[in-house]
Order: structure tokens, then C-alpha cells, then sequence
């Protein structure tokens, strides 16, 4: 007879393993987290490009290219309003451009389609080019409070790994 995985003895200290890791990842941040520009404030725009600078480029190289790109283009609609080329020459050095042109064509679209407002739901913030799973989750958890879960591969085999 099948029993219910929540009745047996096998899963039963699941809650408090789950609980003792959440608050071990926590301790763990709040002595790790480095002063990153990014984090200074919530504002869904500056989660959304430095997120997508993020994409494949170390945090070292991106901290430069991140003060200077938000400078030149402060807001959704400067930078929906910039040309494509003034866009790739601020992007120049990063690499992977595809990001910067996926960028400046979301940044229209939330513009012409979001009354120039960074989406707050998933499904939108997923609609958007150069937006997957991951950089929505980011989105949607730092800049609106939203729990959703920010997975990417390392940290699903991490996750794997500890809670078998």
C-alpha cells in the first residue's frame, strides 16, 4: 500500500531541514554579501540590466560597465529612446551584444506596451527579449518582494545535493 511521503518516518524532519537551511543560506549572505552598486536600492531597472550584464560575465568585470551604463541611460525610457548603436557602444567591452540589443528592444516594448514600467508579473517580465526564468525571478524577487524562486544551475545542483 502507497503511503503518502509526508506520513512517512523517511520525510518527516523535512520541514525542519528545510527551515535550518534557509536560515543557514541567510547567516551565510550576511556575512558574504559584497557592496554591489546594484543592491543599493530595489529598483526593478537596475535589477534588469545588471542582471542581463550578469549573463556569463563575472561580477568584476560588469561593476565598471554597470555605473557607466546606468549613468548614460538612467531610466527605461532613455534607454528606449537611445539608438541601437549608442546602446552597443556603451555595451562595448562586455561581450555577447545579442544582450544589449535584446535589452534595448525590451526597454521599447516596456515602454510602448507597460506605460514604461518594469513589469510585475512573470509572465510579462518572461515576454520581454533576453528575459528567461532566471533574470524574471531576480526581477520579480528583489525589486517587488515577490517569493519566487531565483534558480539557476549551480544553485539547483547545490540544492540537489544538500537535500538529497
Amino acid at each position: 500500500m502507497a503511503t503518502n511521503s509526508s506520513e512517512s518516518p523517511l520525510f518527516a524532519d523535512i520541514p525542519e531541514r528545510v527551515s535550518a537551511f534557509r536560515q543557514a543560506i541567510r547567516r551565510w549572505y550576511r556575512r558574504q554579501a559584497r557592496d554591489l552598486p546594484w543592491r543599493e536600492d530595489s529598483d526593478p531597472y537596475k535589477v534588469w540590466i545588471s542582471e542581463t550584464m550578469l549573463q556569463q560575465t563575472q561580477v568584476a568585470t560588469v561593476l565598471d560597465y554597470f555605473q557607466r551604463f546606468i549613468a548614460r541611460f538612467p531610466d527605461v525610457q532613455t534607454l528606449a529612446a537611445a539608438e541601437e548603436s549608442e546602446v552597443l557602444r556603451a555595451w562595448e567591452g562586455l561581450g555577447y551584444y545579442r544582450r544589449a540589443r535584446q535589452i534595448h528592444r525590451a526597454a521599447q516594448i516596456i515602454v510602448d506596451d507597460f506605460d514604461g514600467k518594469i513589469p510585475d508579473t512573470y509572465e510579462a517580465l518572461v515576454s520581454l527579449p533576453g528575459v528567461g526564468r532566471y533574470t524574471a525571478g531576480a526581477i520579480l524577487s528583489i525589486a517587488f518582494g515577490q517569493p519566487v524562486p531565483i534558480l539557476e544551475a549551480n544553485t539547483r545542483r547545490l540544492y540537489a545535493r544538500l537535500m538529497g
